[in-house]
């Protein structure tokens, strides 16, 4: 096989850019709109969504680049049948890869505005401390509970940098950015428990799935819990941002599907529900930030 049909072959399993493309896209352009609407300021021009979906793309990416330099041993262990432990592509190659991102992501930043350039360092920081699983690897893996946290801790910092990419140049970031912030954070919890929601012959030994830790019931629940708490900071952005109550109507559709999606999981843990979940979590991050980003937009052309 070719080097670049490997690579093709990696992304498509690893880092799937016609699943992440879209979700980051309008990830990054609805955290600077969502900015914007909160301090009551114009958008930015182009070159700020640009630099948002290029930085958002690299990180996302140097993230997998992480996980895979730090999970290599359980790969070649218990899933080798990934692209690196089976030797579709050598492990260096994915680290060097990701190593070229990084000037990628500081020249998008510093292109568009220099000053926000401690914001990308403070996620890089946390990143490697992630990497590193804070020093202390046995003693967080034995805690699955602050093990999700601390590394979904990452996913609030990375908006911070996207919503900075407005609020810096612009003068200050609104107070209620925290709702934001928090939902980015609930939000990552979200998709990391909802793609480790497996049916019980699916488990792998080895491998560390809610499902394997809670059992199938028990962690259907608790993502029911995280969605919950995700559509109320949804709800409350939207009435900072002045669309409300229509944010209410529409997350209560899209949280009611939610919610019958893992109760039919609860029941009955199948393949097909496993596969289901994943694909729901997905939906709802995705549904999240196109309703806090756009929904002000769209209702203030029909105003």
């Amino acid at each position: 096989m070719s080097f670049a049909a490997a690579l093709w072959t990696y992304q498509a399993q690893r880092f799937p850019l016609k699943k992440t493309a879209p979700l980051l896209a309008v990830f990054s352009a609805a955290s600077i709109c969502v900015s914007s609407q909160l301090a009551g300021r114009d958008l930015p021009g182009w070159p700020a969504f640009v630099a948002g979906f290029v930085v958002a793309m690299a990180l996302f990416f140097q993230m997998r680049v992480c996980d895979e330099w730090k999970d290599a041993e359980d790969d070649r262990l218990y899933r080798p049948e990934r692209p690196i432990p089976r030797g579709l592509i050598a492990q260096s190659t994915v680290l060097w890869l990701g190593a070229a991102t990084l000037p990628l992501a500081a020249g998008a930043v510093w292109l568009w505005h220099p000053p926000a350039l401690w914001l990308l360092a403070l996620v890089w920081l946390w990143l490697a401390a992630m990497t590193l699983e804070f020093g202390a690897p046995e003693w967080l893996k034995a805690r699955a509970v602050l093990y999700l946290l601390s590394h979904m801790m990452i996913m609030p910092l990375i908006d911070l940098l996207l919503t900075g990419l407005e609020w810096v140049p612009g003068g200050g970031a609104a107070p209620q950015l925290w709702l934001f912030l928090a939902l980015s954070f609930v939000n990552g919890c979200v998709l990391e428990i909802g793609r480790k929601l497996w049916a019980p012959e699916n488990e792998i030994v080895g491998v560390e799935t809610y499902s394997g830790l809670w059992g199938p019931g028990r962690a259907a629940l608790i993502w029911m819990g995280c969605v919950v708490l995700s559509a109320a900071l949804l709800v409350g952005t939207g009435f900072a941002t002045g669309v409300g109550w229509v944010t209410v109507g529409l997350a209560a559709v899209a949280l009611l599907a939610c919610l019958w999606s893992a109760w039919r999981y609860r029941a009955t843990p199948t393949a097909k529900a496993q596969a289901r979940m994943d694909t729901v979590a997905g939906l709802w991050v995705f549904f999240c930030y196109a309703t806090a980003g756009f929904l002000p937009f769209v209702i203030g052309w029909f105003e």
